[in-house]
């Protein structure tokens, strides 16, 4: 699996706190060995995010990303609270 960041995503990491930040590099590496491990609850978007799927980091914190090929290429869009994210 490749894993590209949109820079979107990355101005977004940056302004998260240092533990919700280690949260979601802790998340992402255990999402790339299994993009279906149960703890990530990965799951597909409806309505104007139809397309992209998300994954959880904690309680509210959500990464929205993009997956092509059956996983080979995955680009990370978005990540912050759930609000922020879906107002995508």
């Amino acid at each position: 699996m490749k894993i590209k960041f949109h820079k979107h995503f990355e101005k977004r990491l940056k302004k998260l706190s240092p533990t919700i930040k280690n949260k979601t590099i802790s998340a992402i590496k255990c999402f790339s060995e299994d993009p279906f491990d149960k703890k990530l609850k990965n799951h597909a978007l409806r309505g104007k995010l139809k397309g992209k799927r998300a994954f959880s980091v904690s309680g509210d914190i959500r990464v929205i990303f993009e997956e092509f090929d059956d996983y080979i290429l995955v680009i990370m869009l978005d990540v912050g609270s759930h609000a922020q994210v879906y107002e995508m």
